[in-house]
């Protein structure tokens, strides 16, 4: 029994979604391999991965898949599952690799789950996974049929594992000459964006309906510009047309998982939820005091965003010594919680010191939490 997770190379670079996958694979209790598909950068990325805790590596390298093409990738994992013998396969839910699970699990007549949030192994070794269904209202349990199973993993479902070890590479013999790919990749043209980018963000600021229209991202922008964060939103906001897609947090969007997610304006659906309360520090401003975000977050500001969010900013600003105070900024006064999960005393503090506290979320250098277990009992679980 054997799980082996496929490893990403975006534009020559290994992808740390692999980690994440890693992470998943140990949790199921089962010998775990990787399997590195590419061109010129396969040898190095599997270079990096025989050290860092797979027991072995295979690599299927050939300069036709520098093309990323979708059947190519398919029938190169194809080869390296005939020699693996994997019991499962989990691969990145990501743009390139959700085209290429379907066509992998064609070749190899069998079952596929694709975007999970979760994966354990059940009592026969099988695996068994939780995925969103009904736009996020329902969580489903799914046990896959079929050997190997083919499984895509959301990215920031799972902490990235740092672990270490000597694992041995092995090399895949491919002939593509024979695998008749109908479709090749002339050329890619990345989209400009001077935004962090959200699914690796650190750290995470996003913007719902409390923003009151589509000009309130202007005030996210500006706070997540401070903080060196990305810009997310809620589902409502991008439905409304307020903001693209790309910046969608929660079931139907992403899952983040940064050091610190900062929620302007956000009530707190469960759907939202979902994909950002694994956040080490939350932090929610909101005028509705008892709405379920200001109820999850660690530090809770209460009050007008409109001028919370610049006092912050100009507070900030301060104490990096590059500008002073906003003059005239009206104190906030939030409720601290270092609990996520029970009732915490409230306590007033200045919007100063809700600052203060929300520079040091965003600088500290301390490792992860370890993220919360049980996400299927967030909404309603069924089986099929």
């Amino acid at each position: 029994m054997m799980i082996l997770c496929v490893a990403e190379i975006r534009h020559g670079k290994l992808v740390s979604s692999i980690f994440e996958l890693l992470t998943a694979a140990k949790a199921m209790g089962q010998p775990v391999a990787a399997a590195v598909v590419g061109g010129a950068a396969a040898s190095a990325a599997a270079d990096t991965l025989k050290g860092r805790g797979f027991e072995k590596v295979y690599v299927a390298s050939h300069a036709s898949l520098d093309g990323q093409s979708d059947e190519a990738y398919a029938h190169a994992l194809k080869a390296i599952v005939a020699q693996a013998k994997p019991e499962t396969v989990l691969l990145p839910a990501s743009a390139q690799w959700r085209a290429v699970a379907p066509r992998l699990a064609v070749l190899l007549g069998t079952g596929l789950a694709s975007d999970v949030i979760e994966a354990t192994a059940g009592a026969d070794k099988k695996v068994q996974v939780v995925r969103a269904a009904f736009g996020g209202n329902v969580l489903s349990k799914i046990a896959v049929k079929g050997s190997p199973a083919i499984v895509t993993v959301r990215p920031m479902s799972y902490t990235r594992t740092d672990a270490s070890g000597s694992g041995a590479v092995e090399n895949v013999a491919i002939a593509p000459a024979g695998w008749k790919v109908k479709t090749r990749v002339t050329g890619f043209a990345p989209e400009a964006a001077t935004e962090v980018d959200l699914a690796a963000a650190e750290k995470v600021v996003s913007g719902g309906r409390g923003l009151g229209n589509p000009q309130g991202f202007e005030l996210i922008r500006k706070l997540a510009q401070t903080l060196g964060a990305a810009v997310g939103a809620s589902r409502a906001t991008v439905d409304a047309g307020w903001i693209p897609y790309r910046h969608q947090v929660g079931l139907t969007g992403r899952t983040v998982r940064p050091r610190l997610y900062v929620a302007c304006g956000i009530s707190g659906q469960i759907q939202h939820l979902a994909g950002m309360s694994a956040s080490d520090v939350i932090v929610a401003i909101n005028t509705d005091k008892d709405c379920p975000m200001m109820k999850l977050a660690n530090f809770a500001v209460h009050g007008d965003l409109n001028e919370i969010i610049p006092a912050i900013v100009a507070e900030v600003h301060k104490l990096r010594g590059e500008a002073p105070a906003m003059a005239g900024a009206k104190k906030a006064y939030c409720r601290a919680s270092f609990s996520r999960n029970s009732a915490a005393s409230a306590a007033a503090m200045p919007a100063r010191a809700s600052a203060v506290r929300m520079w040091r979320a965003s600088c500290s250098a301390r490792s992860r939490a370890t993220p919360p277990t049980g996400r299927s009992t967030r909404s309603t679980s069924s089986s099929t």
